[in-house]
């Protein structure tokens, strides 16, 4: 598999992938990174923030960016160079998030693209804003 080199890709050129997220991905997640913010993982300490109960980590939300990346849009190949991102609103678990890109900037002296980044919910609210810039493959 090989993603779309810099020469096939054009600025507006969009991607996404959709996950639902589970109780199962936040433990998961929380026990690779050791992220074990009782905000993620104790729904008695949790009812007590601004939140009222469990919220995912905002970095599993920001790796779906990445499966878009480097599964759709450039795709296989891609290297990730940097991100900037905002987190807009909790992910709560059983929210199904739709990360999307879409291509902003292209450098095709330097291989390089840029990408309007987003993550919504299910009723469409953003739940993450950001851009990220990649290296498509050769």
């Amino acid at each position: 598999m090989k993603g779309k080199t810099i020469k096939e890709i054009k600025v507006g050129d969009k991607a996404s992938f959709q996950k639902t997220i589970s109780e199962s991905d936040v433990y998961l997640y929380a026990g690779i990174t050791g992220d074990i913010n009782p905000a993620h993982i104790d729904e008695e300490t949790s009812k007590n923030t601004m939140f009222k109960g469990r919220i995912a980590h905002g970095m599993l939300t920001a790796g779906l960016v990445s499966a878009v990346l480097g599964v759709h849009l450039p795709g296989p190949g891609t290297i990730y160079l940097a991100q900037e991102l905002k987190f807009t609103a909790p992910v709560r678990f059983g929210d199904t998030i739709k990360a999307e890109g879409e291509v902003i900037e292209i450098n095709e002296e330097k291989n390089r693209i840029v990408m309007r980044t987003t993550c919504t919910n299910q009723n469409n609210v953003i739940v993450l804003d950001g851009k990220a810039t990649c290296m498509p493959p050769k």
